[in-house]
C-alpha cells in the first residue's frame, strides 16, 4: 500500500493533543485525517464506518480506553496503530515488549519521524498475522498484570508538572462526569480517565467496584451494612457508600471469611 492513499483516525479526548498529531501529519504528503474522535464509543464508530488504515489512539480516554477500545473491535478487524499516551509506565513498558508503535506526550517531531517511517513498512504488511498476535500478547498482559498486582501508582497532570499518587493511599474514587475523582483522605484529585479505565488498570484484589460510579479500596472497608432493599460500606474514615444490586453478593462473599471488617450486617 502505498503512503499516498493513507486515511487516518486521530482518537483523543484533548483537542490540543489532536491538533498536534494534524501539525505532525502536515508535511507527509497523502496524509488524510478521515476522523477525529473524543472518546473510546465515537472510535468505536469511526472504525467500523470509516475502514481507516492508520490509528493514533489515546490510551486513556472517557467512556472505553484505548485498550477496551481494541477489546471491543476485536484484533482482526483494527487499522494499524499508533499509541499515544501521557507518562503511562505500563503502557510504555508494555508497547516495547510487544513491539508496538507508540508515542509520548508531548510528542517530539524527531520521535514521530521515526514512528511514521516504522508505520510505512508495516503499513505495506496490515494484514500479517503477527500484528494481531501482538495485540493478542498486549491484552494479556494488561489482564495478568491486574491480577497480579496492578499499577502501583498514578500520574496526574498539574499546573506546576505532575502529581505521583500510590494507589495504596486512595480511599475510594468516584466518577466524575467523563473522567474519574480520586477520594485521599480529606483531599480529592481529577483525574483525565474513565472509571472503567481505571479499573481495567487497579489490582483486582485491592479494588473493587461496587457501583456504577464507584470504585473502593478494599483495605478501607470498615462495615458493611445489608437490608433487605439496599446496602452500603462504611469506610475507616466514616464515608458511607452505596453498593448495587449486582454488586452486593460479590462483596459480601469476598469479606465473609476476612477479619478486614469490623462487622457485616
Amino acid at each position: 500500500m502505498e503512503m499516498k492513499n493513507i486515511r487516518i483516525l486521530v482518537a483523543d479526548d484533548e483537542p490540543l493533543a489532536r491538533r498536534g498529531v494534524r501539525q505532525l501529519l502536515a508535511p507527509y504528503d497523502g496524509m488524510e485525517v478521515v476522523c477525529e474522535c473524543r472518546n473510546g464509543r465515537e472510535t468505536l464508530w469511526a472504525i467500523e464506518t470509516l475502514s481507516p488504515d492508520l490509528l493514533f489512539l489515546d490510551v486513556q480516554m472517557p467512556e472505553m480506553d484505548g485498550f477496551e477500545v481494541i477489546r471491543a473491535t476485536g484484533v482482526t478487524h483494527l487499522p494499524m496503530i499508533v499509541f499515544v499516551t501521557a507518562h503511562d509506565n505500563f503502557a510504555v513498558r508494555a508497547f516495547e515488549t510487544h513491539a508496538l508503535d507508540y508515542l509520548v506526550k508531548p510528542i517530539h517531531i524527531e520521535r514521530f519521524k521515526s514512528t511514521m517511517a516504522r508505520v510505512r513498512e508495516r503499513l505495506k504488511l496490515r494484514h500479517d498475522a503477527k500484528f494481531a498476535a501482538q495485540l493478542e500478547a498486549l491484552l494479556d498482559a494488561q489482564r495478568s498484570a491486574r491480577n497480579e498486582g496492578g499499577i502501583g501508582h498514578l500520574i496526574l497532570a498539574t499546573d506546576s508538572g505532575s502529581l505521583v499518587i500510590n494507589t495504596n493511599e486512595i480511599d475510594w474514587i468516584e466518577a466524575d462526569d467523563y473522567y474519574s475523582r480520586l477520594h485521599i483522605g480529606a483531599k480529592s484529585y481529577l483525574i483525565r480517565e474513565s472509571l472503567s479505565s481505571l479499573e481495567s488498570r487497579l489490582s483486582s484484589n485491592l479494588f473493587a467496584r461496587i457501583h456504577r460510579s464507584i470504585i473502593i479500596q478494599l483495605a478501607q472497608v470498615r462495615e458493611i451494612h445489608r437490608g433487605e432493599d439496599s446496602c452500603e460500606v462504611i469506610l475507616h474514615n466514616g464515608r458511607h457508600l452505596p453498593v448495587s444490586r449486582r454488586n452486593r453478593a460479590v462483596l459480601t462473599k469476598r469479606f465473609l471469611n476476612s477479619n478486614r471488617v469490623e462487622g457485616i450486617h
